[in-house]
């Protein structure tokens, strides 16, 4: 089996080279913590409206609470769309073997989440709303409510994230040998790192 990298060796080649290599494991955990952050502030809304039975519109996760604009801010959902989609991108050269299949997989799900969130955001700015309604509507969302659609969305993308980091930390040999990172659980037997 190939000698897995030295985690504590700085790697040469720049942010995005060291990003996915020396520092993959920290910036996937920074990542995954801002991702688990947003998906309580959905689960939250949901509590609110399928538990206390709030009102949609009253249904605003925990910051939306004190900062109801949070909600109702395009700009806001859109930043959110665009930080998983580039941190998803970013990180994506670390993986490989069957975890590249999987974060691929998030990265293509995230793709078609911004879009419909860049969707949103246009007709937000214009003032031209898909469907001549009140408010912006994302092209599911004529057939899945938007609290649904969006939870479904985060479920998709965030589902085979966590098989992937699952399987990049835990590979094959023949997968850790490809590994640019030091992201793998040590296992019995292997040099300690």
């Amino acid at each position: 089996m190939a000698a897995r990298p030295d985690p504590t060796t700085r790697h040469r080649g720049g942010l995005l080279a060291t990003v996915n290599s020396d520092r993959h494991r920290t910036a996937l955990w920074v990542f995954m913590a801002v991702v688990v952050a947003h998906w309580a502030e959905h689960l939250v809304q949901a509590a609110q409206i399928y538990v206390l039975d709030w009102p949609v519109p009253e249904a605003r996760g925990v910051l939306g609470i004190p900062f109801p604009w949070l909600v109702t801010s395009e700009w806001m959902h859109y930043g959110y769309a665009l930080i998983m989609l580039v941190g998803l991108f970013l990180l994506l050269p670390g993986f490989s073997g069957r975890s590249r299949s999987w974060w691929l997989a998030s990265l293509w799900i995230q793709v078609w989440h911004h879009l419909e969130h860049l969707l949103l955001l246009l007709q937000a700015l214009s003032g031209s709303h898909l469907g001549g309604g009140a408010a912006p509507m994302s092209l599911i969302q004529f057939v899945v409510p938007r609290v649904e659609l969006h939870l479904l969305y985060n479920a998709l993308v965030f589902a085979p994230m966590v098989v992937a980091m699952y399987l990049h930390t835990h590979p094959r040999p023949d997968e850790a040998a490809a590994m640019s990172c030091g992201c793998a659980a040590a296992r019995e037997g292997d040099p300690v790192r």
